[in-house]
């Protein structure tokens, strides 16, 4: 089979013309093209009035023995980008032997511990997953009570419980990490066997959407189980258990949870969301190596999803095959810092993440239809250790590494404060905002965000230097796509979970820099930043364990 790449057609091109590109490309007949799938599709909108197709496709013909060899020959022949179709098929690293001394542990089922459970599973490791938070029904259940009623649960909630913070966003399953072993496509072949759609598998920027994640999520869980796999809902980890040899070698032997309940394990994944604070405490108290890590702060803007799609559509705005429109915008502030777009959710909603009381926390969340009124993305500005060193209580001198946290909970405090002390997130009009003027009623475009918001001013929601990067960046957000700025546009408070604060440093071979059978992994550890890249870095996990259980 041939890859065929870099083909480009019509926005509204027939079936017919696509067959049509690959004769003409390859240079055969229509009789000597005897199929063809496509791998990936893409659109380029840079040129609105002419929007094209962009094509990746696998193509059978009785002539490929005769184009190889002439590729061979001249390798830019047929207008190059013609190669044999590369092998995505996941290949297992190991095989479980028949007894096992001790099953493997897993900590956390967001899409990290999900697909390192799912991978250990399958090569018959028989994994237990201790989720601190409930079944994703009930947490969904839960997660209404914040957005409906006012009432948080600290561990169940959009962070906790079964499928992690992923399950309430928009469900994107694209990346820019490193791929070569093809682990993304694992990850999208086992999210299409649990019920998505195919053509996540071949578009370019694939989502799913919240409502098809949760029932996506249960048939993972089923296989899991199915294999011998065991998932325990409510099993906070309180505790790690580590024992030191005479050479002062730290290992893993086991967790202690809330119930008091020990369970022993020489290998255990550490698969933590990023908003696990209280065990990121205890981790850092009982030794185990983590260190402060970059971050962003922000808010989150929305603006008629219309006013988008118009923007980066134009004529062809709400075309089927286009959907709804998303952007990546990027401005360098002069008072040094970065302002960048952040999730966007296309026909989304602003949503309340926080799990903690007393604090408000925003996010971005989409169905698969992506057909809500307002588009949505964080506004961020980046922050470094040097920025949160002073939140932080230091320890000998030097600045915790858990000095992120608490920068988090301060604003994350202060929010709540500034929305009224019950939920409700502070908001300001973009207009208003640039102005530095303070909203008192809605412009054109209605908030999303519940429990509610409440208007005023977002100057005291984060540090200056942030609300002065953002003050400049939206004018200049404006350049790239109209409307951005417009006066009714409104900005949600706050922003603070953009990744993780810290990261629980891990060696080539996955284990812990200074814990051995400790496997930090996703987006709680600093090594992932979305599904895809948290679902490969689970298999990279479960692959690290299979080798260090099968290696003793």
């Amino acid at each position: 089979m041939l890859r065929i790449t870099d083909l480009k057609l019509p926005l509204d091109h027939d079936e017919a013309a696509l067959a049509a590109a690959i004769i003409a490309r390859l240079g055969i007949t229509a009789g000597e093209l005897t199929g063809y799938s496509v791998a990936k599709r893409s659109y380029d909108a840079r040129k609105r009035t002419a929007i094209v197709l962009i094509y990746s496709l696998d193509v059978d013909t009785t002539r490929e023995a005769d184009i190889l060899q002439q590729l061979q020959q001249d390798p830019a022949a047929m207008g190059g980008k013609i190669a044999p179709t590369p092998d995505t098929t996941y290949k297992f690293v190991a095989k479980a032997p028949a007894q096992l001394p001790l099953r493997p542990l897993v900590i956390g089922m967001g899409p990290c511990g999900l697909f390192a459970g799912l991978v250990l599973a399958q090569m018959g490791f028989r994994p237990i997953i201790l989720e601190r938070g409930k079944a994703v029904r009930e947490r969904t259940v839960d997660t209404f009570g914040l957005w409906r009623r006012k009432v948080l649960d600290p561990e169940s909630n959009v962070q906790f419980g079964e499928g992690g913070a992923g399950t309430f966003s928009d469900g994107k399953l694209y990346s820019q990490i490193s791929d070569k072993l093809h682990h993304g496509r694992k990850v999208l072949a086992e999210f299409v066997a649990a019920g998505a759609p195919e053509e996540i598998l071949y578009v370019n920027k694939p989502h799913i959407g919240t409502f098809r994640l949760v029932s996506m999520v249960e048939h993972m869980r089923a296989t899991i189980e199915s294999l011998g796999g065991e998932i325990r809902f409510s099993q906070r980890v309180d505790d790690v258990l580590v024992e030191t040899d005479a050479a002062g070698v730290r290992q893993m032997r086991g967790v202690t949870l809330a119930s008091g309940e020990q369970l022993r394990a020489d290998h255990v994944v550490l698969a933590l969301g990023h908003s696990a604070r209280d065990t990121f405490a205890m981790l850092h108290a009982r030794g185990v190596f983590v260190e402060a890590k970059p971050f962003s702060v922000g808010f989150r803007i929305e603006h008629p999803q219309s006013l988008i799609d118009q923007a980066r559509f134009g004529r062809q705005a709400g075309h089927a095959m286009l959907g709804a429109a998303d952007y990546k915008l990027v401005h360098h502030a002069s008072n040094g810092r970065s302002v960048y777009s952040f999730c966007m959710c296309p026909g989304g909603t602003v949503v309340a993440a926080a799990s903690e009381p007393g604090h408000v926390v925003t996010n971005g969340m989409s169905q698969y239809s992506r057909n809500e009124r307002n588009a949505n993305a964080g506004i961020v500005v980046g922050i470094t250790p040097e920025d949160f060193a002073p939140y932080g209580e230091p320890q000998n001198g030097i600045a915790s590494p858990l000095a992120g946290i608490a920068l988090q909970r301060h604003w994350e405090a202060q929010a709540f404060a500034l929305g009224g002390g019950d939920y409700s997130a502070p908001a300001q009009l973009v207009g208003d905002f640039i102005d530095n003027r303070a909203s008192t009623r809605l412009g054109a475009v209605l908030p999303s965000y519940t429990p509610g918001i409440t208007l005023g001013t977002l100057d005291e929601a984060l540090p200056r230097y942030a609300i002065d990067a953002i003050r400049e960046a939206l004018p200049a957000f404006e350049k790239q796509i109209r409307g951005f700025s417009m006066h009714d546009a409104l900005l949600t408070g706050v922003e603070t979970r953009t990744s993780s604060p810290l990261r629980i440093t891990r060696g080539e071979d996955g284990h812990s820099r200074n814990t051995r059978g400790l496997f930090p992994a996703g987006e709680g550890a600093g090594y992932a930043g979305g599904i895809l890249s948290a679902g490969v870095d689970g298999i990279k996990a479960a692959e690290a364990v299979a080798r260090s259980m099968l290696a003793e």
